[in-house]
C-alpha cells in the first residue's frame, strides 16, 4: 500500500495535542527535578517527588512512544503490533489534558473529539480484522427514533414497526441482511451492557462525538469504527445517519468471501 504524504487536518488536530501535553508533561517533570535537586528540601520530600519524576519519566516515554506509533500507523496505514500498548497509554492517560490544552487555546472540544474519532478509525482500519457477522454489534443512539413514534423500541428494538419514518428501519433491515448483533443505547450503561451480552469482537458505534469518544474509551481494547450521526434538529433529537457510511464500517470487520455471500453485499 502506497504511503500517504500528509495527515489530514482533521487527524492532526487530536495528534499535535497529544503532542502538546506530553510537552507539557516533560516541562512538568523538569519542575519536579528542580525542586527535588534544591538542597533546601529535607530528604523526604526529595524521596518524594524523585518517586513522582521516575513515575511522570516512564509514562512520559511511553505516551511518546504511542504518539510515534500513532502517526506511523496513519502514515503507512499498516497496523504495528508493538505499538499497541504505547498508543493504547498515550490516548488514555493525556486526553484530559489534550482537551484542557484546547481550552486554552480556544479550540472547540467537539472539534477535538471528531479529531480523535478520525485517529481512532484509522488505527481500526490499519488491523487485519476479519470476523463473522455475529461477532459484529452494531451500537445505535435511541435519538434515531422518531420523536412521534408511539413504540418503545429501547428495551426491544425489534418493536420497531419498519414504517421507515427514521433510520431504524434500514439498520434492521442490514442486521437481518448481514447477521450482525444490533442494540439501541439510552446511554453508556446500556452500552456497556449488550457489550457484555453479545461480547463482540468488533464494534460498530453511531452516537455525537461525545459520546463516540468516550464509548471508544470505555470498550478499549475491543476495535470500535465510530459514525458520526447527523443532527439537523439539534443534539439527541431525530438525528440521523447515512446508512452507506454504516453499511461500509460493518463490511470493512467481515471476512470478504464470507461478505459476498451475504444479503447486504447486494
Amino acid at each position: 500500500m502506497s504511503v500517504k504524504n500528509f495527515i489530514p487536518v482533521r487527524k492532526r488536530l487530536f495528534v499535535g495535542l497529544l503532542g502538546l501535553s506530553v510537552l507539557g508533561a516533560g516541562a512538568l517533570l523538569a519542575g519536579i527535578w528542580f525542586l527535588a535537586v534544591n538542597p533546601s528540601r529535607t530528604l523526604f520530600d526529595q524521596i518524594l517527588l524523585i518517586s513522582l519524576a521516575g513515575l511522570l519519566v516512564g509514562g512520559t516515554v511511553i505516551a511518546a512512544f504511542g504518539i510515534g506509533g500513532i502517526v506511523l500507523t496513519i502514515l503507512y496505514s499498516k497496523d504495528i503490533t508493538a505499538f499497541h500498548g504505547p498508543m493504547r497509554i498515550a490516548v488514555n492517560l493525556f486526553f484530559p489534558i489534550v482537551l484542557v490544552i484546547g481550552k486554552i487555546f480556544h479550540i472547540d472540544s467537539e472539534k477535538i473529539k471528531s479529531s480523535f474519532v478520525e485517529v481512532n478509525n484509522d488505527l481500526v482500519r490499519s488491523r487485519a480484522l476479519k470476523l463473522k457477522p455475529a461477532q459484529i454489534l452494531l451500537l445505535v443512539p435511541h435519538c434515531l427514533q422518531n420523536s412521534d413514534c408511539p413504540h418503545k423500541i429501547t428495551v426491544n428494538i425489534d418493536n420497531c414497526h419498519r414504517c421507515g419514518k427514521c433510520p431504524v428501519n434500514d439498520l434492521l433491515e442490514l442486521r437481518d441482511s448481514c447477521g450482525i448483533k444490533v442494540g439501541m443505547a439510552t446511554g453508556g450503561t446500556l452500552a456497556r451492557k449488550y457489550v457484555q451480552e453479545y461480547k463482540p469482537r468488533a464494534i460498530v458505534a453511531i452516537a455525537c462525538e461525545r459520546d463516540l469518544t468516550s464509548g471508544i474509551q470505555d470498550t478499549n481494547p475491543i476495535p470500535v469504527l465510530g459514525v458520526t450521526n447527523e443532527r439537523p434538529f439539534g443534539p439527541c433529537f431525530n438525528t440521523s445517519i447515512k446508512i452507506a457510511d454504516v453499511e461500509e464500517a460493518v463490511r470493512f470487520f467481515i471476512k470478504e468471501e464470507e461478505y459476498e455471500t451475504l444479503a447486504c453485499s447486494h
